[in-house]
């Protein structure tokens, strides 16, 4: 097993002007399990590709534990990759599509076999070890494909966004089972995905990454709670994070009809930072008190009933700039569409961010 770090690595594909991972530092200890995770074209993939040899690196160095892997060809990266697409040959048996790497690096029959059926038997396929890839669902595929990976040990894990071609209920008992085999292995697997709640149910940590450059690395749980910035705070949660742009008055932030307390400290900086009158302050959708004055007043546009919760989607009037709100409400007792919420945000659960710079402000 080893480490993994990223040493200011950057990738500029040829002809490009801006690169597409832009000095990249990251450090991912032995064992861990790492997400990247962004939007599309952010540089999740490349630089997962990157640490594989599938990528030149044009600055900087990537090591595995002490070894530096910058110029290594992939074979001698002693890495697996998982892609999105299973990447099986069709026309070789399940047991031979997860040893085929053994074969080739010239280990006994019987040595193949047994490392075959303990990864199989781990993976629940044992009774699939004779059929064809094109006789299994695509779960069982993608299980095919992580056994391929786990019969090698070897001393990291890459993982390509290998959930997306699989469905919504599939995905979520699947991120279970890789996260738990990944606990039980101990090995240092690097996940890319741009689901952003894959990424909290399943890393240990979570790196956030946005056209190149690395916003945010962080365990879920820091990140929920406190976002560097405004970008990591808009992609971290779901739903997500309200923002709203509002005056600084007297002793904090005007939210509507309400003034919220904002600590000193954060109104100084803003006044600081490009001397903002305003700050955008961040709310999550359970932090909002619904009253029956003050604070913002919302239309209520949709309700999405979920049994225990319910969510509110509603929007401001046009004078106070038609805002769109998303507030968590109690499943028993929600409100009628078209009626109007008087919401206010809680005090100590608010972010305060730089309206100019979208850096975090609040403590």
């Amino acid at each position: 097993m080893a480490s993994v770090t990223f040493d200011k690595a950057t990738r500029l594909y040829p002809g490009g002007e801006k690169p597409a991972v832009d000095q990249l530092e990251l450090e991912i200890a032995d064992g861990e399990f790492l997400v990247l995770v962004g939007p599309s074209g952010c540089g999740k993939s490349t630089s997962l590709r990157m640490l594989a040899g599938l990528e030149d690196v044009n600055g900087g160095a990537i090591r595995i534990g002490d070894r530096d892997v910058t110029h290594l060809p992939p074979k001698d990266r002693d890495i697996a990759m998982v892609f999105q697409n299973y990447a099986l040959y069709p026309h070789m048996s399940v047991a031979d599509n997860m040893g085929f790497a053994l074969k080739i690096a010239g280990e006994d029959k019987a040595t193949i076999r047994k490392k075959v059926e303990d990864a199989a038997k781990m993976l629940d396929l044992t009774q699939y070890l004779d059929r064809k890839p094109k006789a299994l669902s695509g779960g069982q595929r993608q299980r095919v494909a992580m056994g391929r990976a786990i019969v090698r040990k070897p001393q990291v894990f890459l993982m390509d966004e290998p959930l997306s071609n699989l469905d919504a209920k599939l995905r979520v008992s699947t991120r279970t089972q890789i996260a738990a085999l990944q606990r039980d292995l101990g090995i240092t697997t690097v996940y890319v995905t741009h689901d952003q709640v894959e990424a909290m149910t399943m890393g240990d940590r979570v790196a956030v990454l946005k056209d190149g450059l690395l916003q945010q690395v962080d365990t879920p749980r820091n990140m929920y709670d406190r976002p560097a910035n405004l970008f990591v705070a808009g992609f971290i949660g779901s739903p997500a994070m309200n923002l709203v742009e509002v005056p600084i008055t007297d002793g904090g932030v005007k939210f509507g009809e309400s003034v919220v307390p904002v600590s000193r400290e954060a109104l100084s900086a803003a006044a600081a930072d490009a001397g903002d009158r305003t700050v955008t302050v961040g709310v999550r959708p359970e932090h909002f008190d619904i009253g029956d004055a003050g604070g913002l007043t919302i239309t209520v546009n949709v309700v999405e009933e979920l049994g225990a919760d319910g969510y509110v989607y509603g929007s401001t009037s046009h004078s106070e700039g038609s805002q769109d709100i998303v507030v968590r409400v109690s499943g028993r007792n929600v409100p009628e569409k078209g009626s109007t919420l008087h919401v206010v945000p809680r005090a100590d659960e608010i972010h305060v961010f730089s309206t100019s710079s979208g850096a975090r402000l609040s403590g």
